[in-house]
């Protein structure tokens, strides 16, 4: 556990040292930030309710999805086009046989990388937000803590659809494509476009029973005050569900991918 927590930190730091780069993500999410509010105010004055969130909570969201853009990777940025490089190089021999797990080696790495994103990138659009608008911050310390948890496995999540998405360079060579796709989806099922309670019918439902559900929608609900209680834990449990089902996936390919590995290099 203590290679993974160096491995952890040292991707912190390593993110950390892009200085340049963070400030200007900091002031591309702010000003999407504000683009996005105002165009939610414009919606949510014609349709107040809308989705069963007020005004305030409609414009909370929109910061939150600002906030864990990168911390998710919404867009991509993690370590997939890294590991997918390194498949495609054959790189990927030498760490097979290194002393760590491959899986919880690069998602150590990537929960360091979330964490110094939700810091770098996250922080600074919400203190903007919250100082631009009326946003609904909790009072409750309780919530910002079950927040941070659903936040934390909602990258867990996002790790392990990018771990599954990188994998594919195994057999394809070149997995952008797979990647671009993925990301397209996640942005729309994710809840980043419009909060997934917008969707109608048969479409909302399949958008809130997809894994990408886990990255925003349920953490911003989860902030927003919309799951308490025992309805909290189920909450948890979708992310906890999908985590151990994408992750356990991610090791069967993985498993199936060493054993071409070895074959290829006898």
């Amino acid at each position: 556990m203590r290679l993974y927590a160096v491995v952890a930190a040292g991707g912190f730091r390593r993110h950390a040292t892009y200085r340049v780069a963070t400030a200007a993500g900091v002031f591309t999410n702010t000003v999407f930030g504000f683009i996005l509010a105002y165009t939610f105010t414009a919606l949510w004055d014609e349709r107040p309710q809308l989705g069963g969130y007020d005004l305030s909570q409609a414009l909370t969201y929109v910061w939150l999805g600002q906030a864990l853009l990168m911390t998710a990777a919404l867009m991509g940025g993690g370590f997939e086009s890294e590991l997918m490089e390194r498949i495609r190089t054959g790189d990927i021999a030498i760490d097979l046989y290194r002393p760590a797990d491959l899986q919880f080696f690069w998602l150590a790495g990537d929960l360091g990388r979330a964490a110094f994103h939700l810091i770098g990138r996250g922080v600074v659009p919400m203190a903007a937000g919250a100082l631009a608008f009326d946003l609904a911050l909790p009072a409750n310390p309780f919530v910002w803590a079950a927040f941070l948890v659903a936040v934390a496995l909602g990258v867990v999540v996002s790790f392990a659809i990018r771990f599954l998405v990188a994998l594919s360079a195994f057999w394809l060579l070149d997995g952008a494509g797979v990647a671009q796709i993925t990301w397209l989806v996640g942005l729309f099922f994710s809840g980043m476009v419009l909060p997934l309670t917008l969707f109608p019918g048969g479409l909302g439902a399949l958008a809130q029973a997809l894994p990408w559900s886990a990255l925003l929608q349920i953490p911003a609900d989860v902030f927003l005050g919309k799951h308490t209680g025992w309805d909290l834990v189920r909450a948890y449990g979708f992310q906890l569900g999908w985590a151990a089902v994408l992750l356990t996936a991610g090791r069967l390919l993985q498993s199936v991918a060493t054993r071409r590995v070895v074959v290829q290099g006898g």
